[in-house]
């Protein structure tokens, strides 16, 4: 047997044989995706697998589906990697919704806030009590329109409410409940009712010293935005520091365009990465130098890769430059901007780590998805900078540097909860543990 969704609530989802159900899709071409995804699923007699989920054993009682694996990664490195360009997170409007917020979620704290989900994967065709408790928990948060009902049957109704709070949540909007998805709705709602109001202080001194065109890092979202008139011009997905290696807050304006560049390594990379990693590779007879196009340098005497002993404490003093090639850590473009951090902006030649929904692997800079066309705006008031100019830099290899005629205000912020004037309430992990809320709000 299987459900053929019908026009209402869940409930009224109509029960036919399963051996029609071939029949009704060639008599319907314009089949929903939700139905289509799940006859494919009977098709094969297997389950669902999430994007990015770890196999978690007989907790959730997965076969795993390759078909519905692959349409679930797809869709997932899709909007990860292209994400919509919204509305700007520093922007004045911004103020009255979230006090709004406020309230309802104050509201919500003082009636006894939600229950939580026990650990169990929830996604479409699940009959289970716990999606009376999901059901519950979505219309608190307005996912879900009040009154939905107590059935126990996930169907198409409610896959769409949690793909809206997989959205608004910075999750991959899959339908399925899985366990980051469950790990951020048993955030409790005083927690989120903290994280609200200390949002709402940070976006009130932002706000009022946004200029009219600039750029902003979200460190804990891993987006930037490129914002004009208040208006969003390009949003990119980013690759910020890992936790033991944060990407700062700061500000100050960007000034220069490097095509092309040498990598000068920082000490921390060195100590931490690069001599480690050369002590593995002489020990296998190679010369990791050479290997990634690394020159070493003792004060201004460039040095024999050859004869560097890599056990000697000198090799932490030394100077380490890569050369400008397709693998050079910065990519083909870095941008610049005064600051007492010694970070930037930059492409990358590992682009994958854009497609994935935690992107907290970097040393603190901050990779750029699509720097293309982020370069191309920033360098306007330059003339003649378009994205296929922008390109040939990148084809020619040429070194060059271009400083900006109009220097373009950048800021790196650490908002992790704010409101949009459409009423969208957005909640990002507390990935660094700046709002001092607990552990439960960056777990997931």
């Amino acid at each position: 047997m299987f459900l053929l969704p019908g026009r209402g609530p869940d409930v009224r989802n109509v029960t036919v044989p399963f051996k029609y159900l071939r029949r009704y899709n060639d008599q319907n071409p314009k089949l929903t995706a939700p139905l289509a995804l799940a006859f494919a699923v009977l098709c094969t007699g297997t389950s669902s697998a999430d994007v990015g989920s770890e196999d978690w054993g007989k907790t959730w009682n997965a076969r795993g589906s390759s078909y519905e694996q692959s349409f679930d990664r797809s869709i997932g490195r899709k909007l990860e990697s292209q994400p919509a360009k919204g509305y700007p997170t520093l922007s004045k409007s911004n103020i009255a919704p979230l006090q709004a917020t406020i309230k309802h979620y104050h509201a919500i704290v003082v009636r006894g806030g939600w229950k939580p989900l026990p650990m169990m994967k929830l996604r479409a065709g699940v009959r289970h009590h716990a999606v009376v408790v999901l059901r519950r928990r979505l219309e608190l948060t307005r996912d879900l329109q009040a009154g939905s009902g107590y059935s126990k049957l996930y169907g198409y109704y409610l896959t769409e409410a949690v793909k809206r709070y997989q959205h608004r949540n910075g999750l991959t909007p899959t339908g399925v409940v899985n366990k980051p998805t469950i790990m951020a709705l048993n955030v409790s709602a005083k927690v989120r009712l903290n994280q609200l109001k200390t949002n709402l202080a940070r976006l009130r001194t932002l706000t009022r010293s946004a200029a009219k065109k600039y750029v902003m890092v979200n460190i804990p979202a891993a987006q930037i935005e490129a914002v004009q008139s208040d208006q969003v011009v390009s949003r990119h997905a980013a690759v910020v520091g890992k936790v033991d290696r944060r990407t700062p807050i700061l500000r100050s304006k960007i000034h220069q365009i490097n095509f092309n560049p040498y990598w000068h390594i920082p000490q921390s990379i060195v100590r931490k990465d690069l001599v480690p990693k050369a002590k593995m590779y002489a020990r296998r007879g190679k010369d990791i130098l050479s290997e990634y196009r690394i020159d070493a340098y003792s004060g201004n005497r460039k040095l024999d890769p050859r004869k560097i002993n890599w056990n000697s404490s000198a090799v932490y003093g030394y100077a380490y430059r890569q050369q400008p090639w397709k693998d050079n850590s910065m990519g083909f473009v870095k941008i610049n901007f005064h600051n007492a951090h010694s970070v930037y902006m930059h492409d990358t030649p590992s682009k994958s780590l854009f497609s994935r929904n935690f992107r907290a692997h970097s040393s603190g800079c901050v990779r750029v998805q699509n720097v293309k066309q982020l370069v191309s705006w920033l360098l306007e008031a330059n003339g003649g900078w378009d994205v296929g100019k922008v390109t040939q830099m990148k084809q020619t290899g040429v070194r060059k540097d271009v400083g900006l005629n109009r220097r373009v205000p950048v800021y790196f912020v650490y908002v992790t909860a704010w409101a949009t004037k459409d009423g969208t309430v957005n909640f990002r992990r507390d990935l660094y543990g700046r709002d001092r809320v607990g552990a439960t709000a960056s777990a997931y």
